[in-house]
């Protein structure tokens, strides 16, 4: 859904509200754990955030708190929501002027020692259709500390549809700021208090 201001607290809970017991809109749900579908076009990005446990720790409580998206012009709204299972969100984005809502809902959760991480899932009010995978991996061998994007879409929205590759710069834009904003939240001490 997009708007020509800043979607408010009212808006946002209206948006999410509306969301809550409807389908997802792809059926191949948790695909993100296995094999992507091959009619979805499939962004997988990767980087080191660092070595040991300490940066695996940070990692970890960033997710948790969804920091992954505090990106300045995108953001996880509203601010708070537990990562669990079931969880609704909505992504609010800035992009050429116009503010946007995407909304989706949490599939499932990895909690296997040296991995964590989740995987959302697009709702009918969502500009793009499709998944994506948040994990934060640490090899014991090597003592690397990764943070691993990886995501399935198509265009929904018509707008998008018919700015296809602006959606795709935004969606790269997206994976680049992420994965800059882990480093800085693993590598900083960023997470404790002030």
């Amino acid at each position: 859904m997009f708007f020509l201001t800043e979607p408010n607290e009212p808006d946002i809970k209206r948006f999410l509200a509306r969301q809550k017991d409807l389908p997802f809109t792809y059926t191949s749900v948790g695909a993100t754990d296995n094999t992507p579908p091959r009619d979805f076009t499939i962004d997988h990005n990767r980087i080191l955030l660092g070595r040991g446990d300490v940066i695996f720790r940070r990692a970890i409580e960033a997710l948790k708190a969804w920091k992954q998206f505090d990106l300045g012009w995108v953001s996880i709204v509203p601010a708070g929501v537990k990562l669990d299972v079931g969880a609704i969100v909505a992504v609010k984005a800035r992009a050429f002027g116009f503010w946007s809502l995407s909304a989706a809902r949490v599939i499932y959760l990895i909690e296997e020692g040296q991995r964590f991480g989740f995987a959302y899932g697009t709702l009918p009010d969502h500009v793009e259709t499709g998944e994506e995978r948040f994990t934060i991996e640490w090899d014991t061998e090597t003592n690397e500390v990764w943070y691993d994007i990886l995501a399935f879409s198509k265009p929904r929205h018509p707008l998008v549809r018919l700015t296809f590759p602006l959606a795709r710069n935004l969606q790269k834009q997206f994976a680049q700021d992420s994965k800059r904003r882990m480093v800085e939240l693993a590598t900083l001490d960023s997470m404790s208090p002030r």
